[in-house]
């Protein structure tokens, strides 16, 4: 990985880390281990953005999902943020996200969050690595109920890196900021009769009690899916580098999976679900099944 990447990411990592405390290019520069002209350069470059306009907007989603957990002054909020004053807070929540602080910590309606991607992984992307096997995949049967999915439809995308290319990656601060009833945003392919002609088979969105009728942002739609059991593959945890080669150990371990050892089979008719992966936690993807029905005629 080049020197110019790593060191944008530790400047990206050295934020996350302090974004209650002041900083200053001085200390990003000191981290990144090149002069501040040349930091805030490649930050810019690597990023889109300046360090200050990260930080900024960085913070300010953080205060949008410290708002949503509820039980938080906006005040408190905004000074424990680094913002100077409650005014310049509301001013600029309003001016990044199109509603003020306290209407949001209220009603909660879907707002684009700022997701701090890594630099490291476009690159890491790029790399060529051998799929690694996992020490063990942790299996599970779980029921899934009826539901909504919010979703939203990219073109052509049978995967998450095409469909961040069609889409853009600003729809997962979007899911992020929307209330899920799994507790997070999910990524689902989905089988043929939820698909629009013309539409992507991989989709992002967010799990929404039946019949929801909050709103819903532009440009999505909104899907039910029915009551389903699942198969749910955890792998072990995981440095966030080797991002790729958990989630290919785990859809490896799936693909060699016979659910008809547990008297099920593939359910093709649900979608299949891809969680975030997190490397504190592994990576986590869910296939449906259901009960098998065996023909007892058969080879008579």
């Amino acid at each position: 990985m080049k020197e110019q990447t790593l060191a944008v990411q530790r400047m990206q990592d050295y934020v996350e880390e302090h974004l209650e405390d002041p900083l200053t290019l001085a200390e990003l520069a000191g981290v990144s281990l090149f002069s501040p002209w040349h930091a805030y350069r490649l930050f810019r470059q690597y990023t889109g953005l300046t360090p200050a306009e990260y930080i900024r907007r960085f913070r300010l989603s953080r205060s949008a999902v410290q708002l949503k957990a509820g039980n938080r002054r906006v005040a408190d909020v905004a000074f424990g943020l680094g913002f100077g004053s409650v005014d310049g807070y509301q001013r600029a929540f309003f001016r990044e996200f199109g509603c003020n602080p306290g209407e949001y910590s209220k009603t909660r309606v879907p707002i684009p969050l700022f997701i701090p991607y890594g630099v490291k992984f476009k690159e890491l992307r790029k790399e060529q690595s051998e799929m690694k096997e996992v020490q063990s995949v942790f299996v599970q049967l779980m029921r899934k109920p009826e539901r909504g999915v919010i979703i939203k439809r990219g073109v052509y995308a049978e995967d998450y890196f095409p469909y961040c290319e069609e889409v853009g990656c600003d729809v997962w601060g979007i899911l992020m900021s929307m209330d899920s009833l799994c507790g997070e945003p999910v990524c689902l392919w989905l089988p043929e009769k939820y698909k629009k002609p013309g539409t992507s088979t991989y989709v992002q969105g967010v799990e929404v009690e039946p019949g929801y009728q909050e709103a819903v942002p532009e440009g999505f739609d909104t899907i039910t899916l029915p009551a389903a059991e699942y198969l749910a593959f955890q792998g072990e945890p995981f440095e966030e580098e080797a991002y790729c080669e958990a989630i290919s150990a785990v859809q490896h371990a799936i693909s060699r999976y016979d659910p008809a050892v547990i008297g099920y089979e593939w359910d093709d008719e649900n979608p299949r679900i891809q969680l975030e992966p997190r490397g504190e936690r592994g990576y986590i993807e869910l296939r449906a099944v259901k009960r098998r029905i065996i023909d007892e005629q058969k080879g008579r």
